[in-house]
């Protein structure tokens, strides 16, 4: 069933619930994903079911570790869950449909006599930082009658004090917060260690989490404690005050702050209420030793001030989403088709949600991405790279956000190479590079490819924007990394690109072309900027080096993986920007040569990286297969990765690195990297400047230094 034509509710069978967003032509793929997103904002905040249905199990963050969200129903004397596995005594409701937009997450459920809609919107604009960075997700219910009767409902939801911690033994306090047009409770670690841990598979443990709801919600209760659900189940209602100690039988010892709304007698009229669930991390970051502020902090607001303002907007928000949605994944559609939009859409929250938004001494955003679960660096180069085209689509200003940083950090004495940098420390303390030899040796560095990753972004940023105010500001230094790659590009010696997982190699031709198309948008930057002289000597060594890699790796029907290594193949993804930046540096052939060799080594969940293993790299599969130069081609490496995303057995948030052969993970989830799979928009140069134009975005570029 249908709300209005453009909002389809997409139905599946009960006992095997997938992602259905639709069938028809015009609509994405059925998709099933390993891992969905619920609550999705920065890499602390970012709660995820990692079932089919959201009452198999309990919702998680997206390191696997348990932060429980659970609802139940009680439908005139009947009690039944429909979010979390707890408790089981009570009747899962049915669950009958699903719905993933690029925004939102709908379930719809009946039994009992009723209809019941859930939704978790996230205000994911990227065009709108101030929403953006806003950490309010939106959980709405809608009820009604199926029968034709009325029936006594009331809802419960609650919220574990687990999200607001790293491991289950610290100990928490919580409170009750008055803020005039919202009510709230909120709860966070007593001890409060702001920033004073850093890596990977960790969990926030400072600030405060969130549940609120609109003052005036008529007959809704909130409490805080540890059996307000107990409470519930026995007779529709909470408790009439929080409980202050412990009950014993919790063993766990983890209060839950809970809602219940008395809907009353429901019949066939709709009946709607929501919540929403807020984290302030007071700070969030810190950069070069300084703390910085989240975004949304930036001119002096506070929790209630993000609160009334996300409940004052919400009606609002939720039309301007509706429309996004809706407009964004019809051109997904065109561009790659419904298996590809389905495969973007699921990719979409994960890759924001990957990153934090914070305020810069001037108030400005500065954008960071943590490295989940690939060692927790912050600001990584090579996973700002592949991670790029989400941005270059819908916001370049927040590319350029990311990439200040490492600019400004090279640009420091203390950074003593000559050339870029690949990190800025360990999630979330970006105190200067981490991974490799850092700031000390040139042992595990990636000269090469962080050079030739940060000049191509600068040219691409200058082509969204319209501008390369970026590169005058940082002239000397880009100079400086073009002329290293001038002189070490061509043929790499042995070093490390961004699949550093498969080891360092000599004559990497794949890192080769990045190099090439580094030196040319290097030239179009100069170009940009007026420096005509610069221009003409850049693109001309481009073209000179182009027409040696052509010689130096070809190898019959395809082209090497290392220039003196005959008989080896690679995915040649970086020369996807000689197509989307113009510069026709290789003539079509190349590429035709590779996709038609490609077709050959496909496996039923992708093409292999290269000849060495048989996993590969989602996000580089999308670029390999963005190189055809027809919508067949396209589909006959894409599909594969859309095949990998409906059908793995990891139930985890997507990951980018698995195996062809069997589509298992082999390692990374959760990654900002994902965003890759949206370089097929910037194909097509008008629907590249529809969604970068600044038509579309209200945000200002980001100030000078």
């Amino acid at each position: 069933m249908r709300k209005n034509p453009h909002e389809p509710l997409y139905r599946v069978a009960a006992l095997l619930t997938v992602c259905v967003i639709s069938l028809a032509a015009e609509h994405p793929a059925p998709l099933r994903p390993p891992a969905t997103p619920l609550v999705t904002h920065d890499p602390y905040f970012s709660i995820w079911s990692m079932s089919d249905t959201l009452t198999d199990a309990p919702t998680k963050h997206w390191t696997g570790t348990d932060q429980p969200l659970t609802a139940l129903i009680r439908i005139d004397s009947s009690m039944y869950r429909f979010l979390g596995d707890q408790p089981r005594a009570a009747t899962p409701l049915q669950q009958t449909g699903f719905e993933l937009t690029l925004t939102r997450t709908n379930y719809s459920f009946e039994s009992g006599g009723i209809h019941l809609e859930l939704s978790f919107f996230t205000p994911a604009l990227p065009a709108d930082i101030e929403i953006l960075s806003r950490p309010v997700t939106y959980i709405s219910f809608d009820v009604r009658s199926t029968d034709r009767a009325t029936h006594d409902v009331s809802l419960y939801f609650g919220a574990s004090s687990l999200i607001a911690v790293n491991v289950p033994e610290q100990q928490v306090a919580w409170s009750r917060v008055h803020m005039g047009t919202v009510e709230a409770l909120r709860i966070g670690t007593r001890e409060q260690p702001i920033l004073e841990k850093s890596g990977d598979n960790l969990r926030i443990d400072w600030g405060y989490f969130y549940l609120a709801i609109p003052a005036n919600e008529p007959e809704a209760q909130m409490q805080a404690g540890y059996s307000a659900k107990d409470t519930f189940i026995e007779s529709g209602r909470l408790p009439e005050s929080d409980e202050v100690e412990p009950v014993k039988r919790y063993s766990n010892n983890s209060p839950v702050l809970s809602v219940s709304f008395d809907l009353g007698k429901v019949g066939t009229a709709s009946v709607s209420r929501y919540l929403m669930v807020a984290y302030d991390d007071v700070f969030s970051l810190e950069f070069l030793s300084r703390r910085m502020r989240p975004y949304w902090r930036r001119n002096g607001m506070g929790p209630d001030g993000l609160l009334r303002a996300a409940a004052t907007d919400h009606d609002t928000l939720l039309e301007r989403a509706k429309n996004f949605d809706q407009s964004l994944t019809a051109d997904l559609i065109r561009a790659g088709g419904p298996k590809y939009a389905a495969l973007s859409i699921l990719a979409y929250r994960q890759a924001l949600a990957a990153h934090k938004i914070v305020a810069g001494v001037d108030g400005s955003p500065i954008c960071m991405s943590k490295e989940n679960f690939s060692n927790g660096s912050i600001d990584t180069v090579d996973v700002m790279y592949p991670a790029s085209p989400i941005f270059l689509l819908l916001n370049p200003h927040l590319l350029e956000a990311q990439m200040m940083p490492i600019l400004k950090y090279a640009s420091l004495p203390r950074w003593p190479w000559p050339y870029a940098p690949h990190d800025l420390g360990r999630y979330p303390l970006a105190n200067g590079q981490g991974y490799g030899g850092g700031e000390k040796t040139e042992r595990n560095q990636m000269p090469v490819e962080e050079s030739g990753n940060m000049l191509i972004l600068s040219a691409a940023l200058a082509k969204a924007e319209g501008n390369a105010d970026l590169a005058r500001r940082y002239w000397p230094l880009l100079t400086k990394w073009a002329q290293y790659l001038r002189e070490k590009g061509l043929d790499p010696e042995e070093q490390l690109s961004t699949d550093d997982f498969a080891g360092h190699l000599a004559h990497n031709t794949n890192l080769s072309l990045k190099a090439i198309l580094a030196l040319r948008s290097y030239a179009d930057l100069a170009t940009r900027l007026g420096k005509a002289a610069d221009a003409e000597q850049y693109t001309a060594l481009a073209r000179e080096m182009a027409a040696k890699w052509m010689t130096m790796a070809d190898d019959g029907d395809h082209y090497r993986l290392a220039f003196d290594k005959p008989g080896t193949w690679s995915q040649k993804y970086n020369l996807v920007w000689d197509k989307i930046l113009g510069y026709h540096l290789f003539p079509p052939k190349v590429a035709r040569k590779e996709i038609a060799f490609y077709e050959t080594k496909q496996n039923p969940f992708g093409l292999p990286l290269d000849n060495r293993a048989q996993y590969t790299k989602l996000d580089w599969l999308i670029w390999t297969a963005t190189l055809g130069d027809n919508q067949k081609d396209f589909e006959k490496i894409a599909d594969r990765g859309y095949k990998f995303a409906n059908e793995t057995p990891d139930r985890v948030p997507l990951s980018d690195w698995y195996w062809t052969t069997d589509g298992r993970k082999r390692g990374f989830q959760a990654r900002s990297v994902v965003g890759g799979v949206f370089v097929k928009m910037l194909e097509d140069p008008a629907v590249w400047q529809k969604w970068a134009g600044e038509d579309l975005h209200k945000t200002e570029s980001i100030p000078s230094r």
